[in-house]
């Protein structure tokens, strides 16, 4: 479970510091709890990110069973995908 507080704490680290492997090891050592993994968000493919910003989109991940998978249900997410929207130039 991921609460909407913890989500919105994720998404203003990222604002400020960008999406980069040093936020990465931030993120993984201040909430131990939680599984990160990041792409370009062009490699998501599917799914809807939970939150969306001008540089990165946020996806839900649960991995409650054998296999990840992406998510919308706060209540059975157990990760995020940190997704890198890059420029379209």
């Amino acid at each position: 479970m991921i609460e909407e507080t913890r989500l919105k704490q994720v998404a203003e680290i990222l604002r400020r510091a960008g999406l980069n492997d040093q936020t990465l090891s931030l993120l993984r050592e201040t909430f131990t709890d939680l599984h990160f993994t990041s792409c370009l968000d062009d490699d998501v493919g599917v799914g809807e990110p939970v939150h969306r910003d001008e540089d990165f989109n946020i996806y839900l991940v649960d991995g409650r069973s054998h296999c990840l998978k992406l998510t919308n249900d706060l209540d059975g997410a157990t990760g995020l995908l940190l997704a890198q929207v890059e420029d379209e130039d």
